[in-house]
């Protein structure tokens, strides 16, 4: 059987269909020369289109070679891009399934979809990479354009404009409300613990959150309201969290960042453990009335929460005690008792989680085959009927 090669145009920001209306994946030489050609018309300073002129361009190069091959657009999600990545390899196995590919000439205009490469080659068997790289005058003015244009791009008005808006809206807040605290202090904080969010992709589990949430309201779940106590609970912490650094260190100039943060989290902790447990609540309540077979794979989720939250607050407290700056309202051995206490407390509740997981695992899985059991009798017409007796007036 001969191998037919799929040239492919990847979109991983859905331009094509965010800004054209081009519904993906565009499968064919006239359909990808629409889609270039709609979304040229749409935004004309758009490198997809240009990957995809390129794409077009590699079709016909090798198909006047007498090569089997087949040309295709695919876009991801313009806002959301774990749920770009997820629909690019569904319509992948459509394309596959339209075409017949065996491998795969990957098209790209920049570094930004070839993220979708593992992807890519879980299906297909990645023949090349072509870059498509626009020039462009590097003049002052065409820079200054460019720069224009990129924070006018939503995904990286949320990534630049919003950290830089809020942390000068912090810095005045700080300045005018407390001005005992270093205002600058507060402002390199805040930007060094977004680039530790950034460095360490956890700001990913923010877009699970808000995924969650979008979606328990879009189903009408129970777990929306409890995602959004959760939130309101998140807030109170972090601004009990800064009343208890100014209460105990309002002279922040005399004390190091690092027992800034202890104190912070010393305020905050307990707050967000309850708001842990308020989501896992509503997790759980939305499990029981939909999907019981995954209660026991989400039963530790609180066990363990309040567990990390417990043995953390007690370490929290043990470090601010043997503390050199004064003053703070425990002593060094209230700090190793009340380390000592949270953590094992915590360690009974994480055991007391892992003990009971089996035996709910148990009962849900009596449950279900009970249901099971009920439905089968139901359609196959085995369920007993009641008997009436007659009776005689």
């Amino acid at each position: 059987m001969r191998a037919r090669t799929l040239i492919l145009s990847i979109d991983r920001d859905d331009d094509v269909g965010y800004k054209a209306g081009v519904e993906s994946p565009a499968v064919g030489r006239e359909a990808c020369l629409d889609a270039a050609t709609r979304l040229g018309i749409a935004d004309p300073e758009d490198s997809d289109t240009n990957a995809i002129f390129q794409a077009i361009k590699t079709y016909d190069q090798l198909k006047a070679e007498g090569e089997d091959v087949e040309v295709a657009v695919i876009g991801g999600n313009h806002m959301n891009m774990l749920e770009g990545d997820r629909r690019i390899g569904e319509l992948l196995e459509q394309v596959i399934g339209i075409t017949g590919s065996t491998d795969c000439i990957l098209i790209s205009d920049g570094a930004e979809d070839e993220y979708v490469l593992p992807i890519i080659q879980s299906h297909l068997k990645v023949a090349s990479v072509v870059r498509v790289i626009i020039k462009q005058l590097p003049n002052i003015e065409g820079t200054y354009y460019i720069i224009k244009k990129l924070l006018n791009d939503p995904k990286i008005a949320r990534s630049v404009l919003l950290p830089v808006g809020l942390v000068l809206l912090l810095y005045a807040l700080v300045a005018l409300l407390a001005p005992g605290i270093s205002a600058v202090l507060v402002a390199v904080g805040i930007i060094g613990l977004y680039l530790l969010f950034k460095g360490f992709n956890f700001d990913q589990y923010f877009v699970y959150v808000w995924h969650a949430i979008t979606e328990s309201f879009r189903k009408g779940q129970f777990s929306f309201i409890a995602y959004l106590v959760a939130v309101i609970l998140v807030i109170a912490g972090i601004i009990s969290g800064l009343m208890s650094v100014i209460a105990n260190y309002p002279n922040s100039g005399d004390v190091g960042i690092l027992y800034l943060g202890l104190t912070f989290l010393y305020g905050a902790l307990i707050w967000v453990i309850v708001a842990g447990l308020v989501a896992s609540a509503g997790k759980i309540t939305d499990y029981v009335q939909n999907y019981q077979a995954g209660i026991s794979r989400i039963f530790v989720v609180p066990f363990f929460f309040v567990a990390i939250g417990m043995i953390a607050y007690g370490a929290v407290i043990y470090f601010l005690s043997i503390s050199p700056v004064e003053p703070f309202p425990f002593n060094t051995t209230d700090g190793i008792i009340a380390m000592m206490l949270l953590t094992i407390a915590g360690l009974g509740v994480a055991f007391l989680g892992i003990y009971l997981r089996p035996r709910v695992q148990k009962q849900v899985r009596a449950w279900i085959e009970m249901r099971l059991k009920l439905e089968e009798e139901e359609t196959s017409g085995k369920k007993r009927k009641p008997v009436y007796k007659k009776v005689k007036y």
